[in-house]
């Protein structure tokens, strides 16, 4: 099936569409150190500022908040015409990396000047430890899928695949993370490996670039067809609120319970 695909897309795109696997394959992998960190992130912060309900909020809020503006600043930036998404995403991915090796060290070093501050203090401090490497994170999905619109012309399948793989390989993470990482190399270890996954998909991105070049002239923009009604633009935003609303309230009641 994949190959008679490939046989009705014009030959100049086909370079870009046959690294699809690969890229896949790559962000299969970029979903595992997000959710090490997570992991990891979250033990350190707790024994820090203790564990409770509004600590685990404060986490779980500055994770999801920074996770929105970086897909946010991601697809704004993902438009400018002319700038490579691949090597862009390597970029970040290396970037996660680096902040990665020496988030603990940080966070022991913050937490050891602010011990005993009151609750804002602790959840402005929470916000700008995690923000950044999360806003980094976030912004990875845009770049991928505007990569891959402009070689299939489908949105909808663009993200939705990214997307499952992404969070295919968080889920794997955390089994991972929970069986055998965080038993057998304890915190700083599994934040090594996960700063290790990142240098490697950040440089396989950049080996990828390389090996099946997209320009931007080849790939002519196409607009998404619509197979239906569409709901208005507000309303769509107004129910995607709605649905991470229910889910992240979901999360804490059940982390709590």
């Amino acid at each position: 099936m994949y190959s008679r695909a490939l046989d009705a897309v014009p030959s100049r795109v086909r370079p870009a569409i046959g690294v699809m696997p690969s890229i896949y394959a790559l962000f299969f992998v970029s979903g595992c150190p997000a959710l090490i960190y997570q992991i990891v992130w979250q033990r350190s912060l707790f024994a820090i500022y203790g564990v409770n309900i509004q600590s685990v909020t404060i986490v779980v809020t500055a994770f999801m908040l920074g996770l929105g503006l970086g897909s946010l600043i991601g697809g704004s930036l993902s438009r400018i015409e002319g700038l490579p998404a691949l090597p862009v995403f390597g970029c970040i991915e290396l970037s996660i990396g680096a902040y990665g090796l020496m988030s603990l060290r940080v966070f022991h070093l913050v937490g050891a000047h602010t011990a005993g501050t009151s609750l804002p203090a602790v959840a402005a401090l929470t916000f700008l430890l995690v923000l950044i490497p999360t806003v980094l994170m976030g912004g990875t999905l845009p770049f991928l899928v505007a990569h891959f619109v402009r070689a299939s012309k489908n949105v909808g399948a663009s993200v939705g695949m990214l997307y499952f793989v992404n969070t295919l390989g968080s889920s794997f993470a955390c089994m991972i993370c929970a069986r055998f990482l965080m038993r057998s190399m304890g915190e700083s270890g599994s934040v090594i490996v996960a700063a290790v996954l990142n240098g490697v998909v950040g440089l396989t991105a950049f080996l990828l670039a390389s090996a099946a070049p997209q320009r931007q002239a080849d790939v002519e923009a196409a607009p998404p067809s619509a197979g239906g009604k569409l709901l208005a633009f507000p309303l769509a935003l107004l129910l995607s609120g709605a649905c991470g609303f229910i889910s992240l309230s979901y999360e804490i009641l059940w982390y709590r319970a």
